[in-house]
């Protein structure tokens, strides 16, 4: 029998100790249990975004917690820029539209992060801009951008810094206060481990005094009803209590390894993923790579969907393709959650031979080496 490895950068494999627990005869939320749990989560999440900051659970994707956060600091009278390097930096930019959020854009080439100078030229030309948005690991495009210098940035000049997280809140660094971030916010299906449902957000006290003073255009998603129940256990609306009960135990997880040694383990098969596809003539996508999910260009000549048709059905690794204007050229594997060095090298030796089978010409085996020269060096 095949095992099968899930490799897309969202949803990611979820362990099977949390499958058990989420399978726990459901309760009722109007209860202490619920409370008791949900308290804790909170708890927790502070040390996931290495906050103080009020963390609320949005039942949704992240683009739930996301839009709920873009609309409470972006009442009439604020204005939002938005860098648009991916197919997610373009979503932000789409929300704002929607909820007629006066903003302004950049786009930037992809595989680029966003710059700290790219902020600076924009409020410099812009003095209406208090409040940026970006992308920290933009998914679609696996590329990295420095947002501890961009927080810095919007400090000087008394800006709102609200951060897309969904690919970077538990594979990479995040210090959210002590870069001075004021809202992060990030899913349950990527580093979480868990299947998709929640939106998770942290928000500091310059957000929330911008969120209070403001009035939402939205009602389900009206982040206000969110905060009276953050230190009570409650929640506005009926929350996914099942999902929140492996929420508890995949964030146990994660504080009992320690934030800094999963940093390093992701930066570790990263490193690994992208010197074996050197290793083999592949070129990787992103001029500034992420650590989370790595990129790889299809090499020409090969069919891009045999090459992920050929992973998944004959060796078990559903690997995720190209979004946009990528469609067609390239994959994506992730590094975040569930999984480790030794699945990183199945994916490594599975993505070999599979480009042999398909006509690739390369030193079969010579990713696999360069990949365990990275892991017996770190």
């Amino acid at each position: 029998m095949k095992k099968f490895r899930l490799f897309t950068p969202g949803p990611t494999m979820v362990p099977e100790d949390i499958l058990l627990a989420m399978a726990h005869p459901i309760f009722h939320h109007r209860t202490p249990e619920h409370r008791e749990m949900a308290i804790e989560v909170c708890e927790l999440l502070q040390y996931l975004f290495q906050t103080k900051g009020h963390c609320p659970i949005v039942t949704g994707s992240g683009t739930s917690a996301a839009e709920a956060v873009i609309v409470g600091c972006l009442s009439p009278g604020h204005k939002a820029f938005v860098p648009r390097n991916g197919k997610f930096a373009e979503r932000w930019a789409k929300v704002c539209k929607a909820f007629n959020i006066e903003h302004t854009t950049k786009d930037i080439e992809w595989g680029y992060g966003v710059k700290v100078d790219d902020v600076k030229q924009a409020m410099d030309a812009d003095p209406k801009i208090d409040t940026v948005i970006v992308v920290h690991s933009e998914t679609s495009t696996t590329t990295y951008t420095d947002v501890e210098g961009i927080a810095k940035l919007c400090r000087e000049r008394d800006a709102i810094l609200i951060v897309d997280g969904i690919t970077a809140v538990g594979a990479i660094p995040v210090k959210m206060d002590e870069w001075g971030v004021d809202a992060y916010i990030t899913g349950s299906q990527k580093a979480l481990m868990l299947p998709p449902g929640l939106g998770f957000a942290a928000i500091g006290e310059r957000a929330w005094n911008r969120i209070e003073g403001g009035n939402m255009a939205c009602y389900y998603t009206d982040i206000k009803a969110y905060k009276a129940s953050v230190d009570t256990g409650d929640a506005p609306y009926t929350p996914a209590n099942t999902l929140i009960l492996g929420t508890r135990m995949a964030l146990r997880k994660i504080k009992e390894q320690g934030l800094e040694n999963i940093w390093a383990e992701t930066a570790s098969m990263a490193k690994a993923m992208r010197e074996a596809a050197a290793a083999i003539g592949v070129q990787v996508f992103a001029k500034d790579p992420v650590d989370s999910v790595t990129g790889l260009l299809v090499p020409e000549g090969v069919d891009e969907g045999k090459l992920r048709k050929t992973m998944k059905a004959k060796h078990g690794f559903h690997i995720a393709g190209g979004q946009g204007d990528l469609k067609g050229k390239m994959v994506r594997f992730s590094h975040m959650g569930y999984v480790d060095r030794f699945d990183t090298l199945g994916a490594i030796s599975a993505l070999e031979l599979t480009l042999g089978e398909l006509g690739f010409k390369f030193d079969m085996g010579a990713g696999v080496a360069a990949a365990q020269k990275v892991f017996s060096q770190s």
